[in-house]
C-alpha cells in the first residue's frame, strides 16, 4: 500500500501537522520540528506532545509514514568548526525531539564542503556527525535526503550515500530518502520504464533498497544532470506524469513515507488525489 502526503505546516505549533495533513487527504506527512531557520527554539511543551500525537492516532498516521526533516541551516559535513559545532548541537537536538514526539526518523541532507575540502573528508565529517547524533539518543534513524550536487554539497551520487552509510557505526539507525527532482538533476534518468528500472537496480546495487525508508515527489523545473535543486508541481516539469505512475506502481515503495515538496501547495490535495488513482 501507498502511503502518500505532502511537508505540511507546524505553524503554531508541530500539534497542527497531523491536523494539516488529514486537510489534504494524507496517509503520510512530513514536518520541522521546529523554526527551520532558526538555530535555537523553544522546547517542545507536553501539551504540544500530548496533542500531537492525539491527532496523529485521530488522522491514522503511524510513525512509519511520518518523515520530519531537519533544519535547512545543519551542515553536518561543514568545513568551518563554529559551524560544524552549531550544526551538531541542532541537530542532536532535532533527534531528542523526534524522539519525545514518538517519531522514528529524521530526514536530513548530508552537507557541503563549500568546495573547501575534498568529497571524501566532507563525508567522513558527515558520518562522524550522524554517529555522535546516534550515540546520544535512541530508537530515531538518521535518514540521508540525496542532493542535486548543487554548489559543494555532497549526496549526489549513490556512491556518496554508500560511503556514509558504511562509515556509520549503527547500520541499524541509517537509512535513505529519495528526491525524484533531485536525483533527476542529478544525472540519473527515471522517464521512462527502462531508464527508471535501470536507476532503481543501481540503486539497489551500490546503496540497497533496504535503506530506502522515504520519497520525496517532486516535478523538477530543471533539466537531467543540471546538479540544481529546482522544485515544480507534478507534472509541470521535465519528469512528467508518467514517471510519478511508474513510481505508483512500484511494489517496491509500499509501506514507506512519499512526501510531496512540490511548490504550490494549494495543488497538494490534488496531486495526492491523483498519485492514488495512478496506483
Amino acid at each position: 500500500m501507498k502511503y502518500i502526503g505532502a511537508h505540511v505546516s507546524a505553524s503554531g505549533g508541530v500539534h497542527n501537522a497531523p491536523l494539516n495533513a488529514m486537510k489534504i487527504g494524507a496517509k503520510a506527512f512530513a514536518l520541522f520540528t521546529k523554526n527551520q531557520r532558526q538555530w535555537h527554539s523553544k522546547p517542545l511543551t507536553e501539551e504540544e506532545i500530548v496533542k500531537f500525537k492525539e491527532y496523529c492516532l485521530e488522522g491514522n498516521f503511524s510513525s512509519n509514514h511520518i518523515l520530519p526533516h531537519d533544519s535547512y541551516l545543519v551542515n553536518l559535513g561543514a568545513p568551518e568548526e563554529e559551524a560544524l559545532i552549531k550544526s551538531r548541537e541542532a541537530f542532536l537536538d532535532e533527534m531528542k525531539r523526534c524522539s519525545q514526539l514518538g517519531l522514528k526518523y529524521l530526514n536530513f541532507h548530508p552537507g557541503s564542503h563549500k568546495k573547501m575540502m575534498s568529497d571524501e573528508d566532507c563525508i567522513k565529517r558527515i558520518a562522524e556527525s550522524v554517529d555522535m547524533a546516534l550515540d546520544e539518543t535512541k530508537g530515531v534513524t538518521a535518514v540521508i535526503e540525496n542532493t542535486s550536487g548543487q554548489g559543494g554539497n555532497v549526496g549526489h551520487t549513490f556512491e556518496h550515500l554508500a560511503r556514509i552509510i558504511e562509515l556509520v557505526g549503527d547500520k541499524s539507525r541509517i537509512g535513505v530518502c529519495l528526491d525524484t527532482c533531485h536525483t533527476y538533476s542529478a544525472g540519473y534518468d527515471i522517464r521512462t520504464q527502462e531508464m527508471y528500472d535501470k536507476t532503481i537496480s543501481l540503486f539497489n546495487d551500490i546503496v540497497g533498497l533496504g535503506y530506502l525508508k522515504g520519497m520525496h515527489l517532486n516535478d523538477s523545473m530543471v533539466p537531467l544532470g543540471s546538479h540544481k535543486d529546482r522544485h515544480h508541481s507534478l507534472g509541470k516539469g521535465e519528469l512528467g506524469w508518467e514517471t510519478f505512475g511508474l513510481l505508483m506502481k512500484d511494489k517496491r515503495l509500499d509501506n514507506i513515507p512519499l512526501i510531496l515538496e512540490t511548490i504550490d501547495e494549494e495543488l497538494w490535495a490534488e496531486e495526492i488525489r491523483k498519485l492514488y488513482e495512478l496506483t
